[in-house]
């Protein structure tokens, strides 16, 4: 299952849901028939939900599932995390990638100097952020994912090459 995003609060009294996406073409993903949702966004515990509307409010999203008819249906789904498998997921275009598919690739820069692995993503806005932690798990480095920084991913290999320094 790819995480999408996650469910962070009611919206008004009909099952409506505030939804933080984790990526930036949710519009796309509300075109598939349905979600699936869970309570860890590892786990192995999903169920399907019809989506019956989508759309941008304010900053973020709200979703209503069929079946989520009311605020109390809704607060029973609130916290959830929002999947889909694979196979169900719009391919991506060249230069797209699902936040899945670049967690755990290893980061290293033009000089060949690793920089560790990407532990995960933030989204801040203005782009998305890489969050590259080096072997032990003490250091982080939060590196903009901007074509500017990232130069080439290859997932075949496991690889992000970036334009930054080690000691940076």
């Amino acid at each position: 299952m790819i995480v999408l995003g996650r469910i962070v609060g009611t919206y008004g009294l009909r099952g409506w849901v505030k939804l933080h996406p984790m990526g930036d073409d949710f519009n796309a993903l509300g075109e598939m028939p349905q979600w699936w949702l869970g309570p860890v966004a590892d786990g192995e515990v999903w169920t399907p939900y019809a989506i019956h509307a989508l759309k941008a409010h304010g900053k973020g999203w709200v979703v209503k599932f069929a079946g989520v008819d009311d605020c109390n249906a809704a607060q029973t789904i609130d916290g959830n995390y929002v999947a889909a498998p694979r196979e169900a997921l719009p391919m991506t275009g060249a230069d797209e990638y699902y936040w899945a598919d670049l967690v755990g690739l290893e980061v290293v820069n033009g000089k060949g100097e690793r920089l560790g692995k990407v532990a995960g993503l933030l989204s801040t806005g203005a782009h998305e952020v890489l969050c590259v932690r080096d072997a032990e798990g003490k250091n982080e480095r939060l590196l903009p994912f901007v074509a500017q920084v990232v130069k080439n991913v290859d997932r075949a290999n496991g690889t992000i090459c970036v334009e930054w320094g080690a000691d940076w």
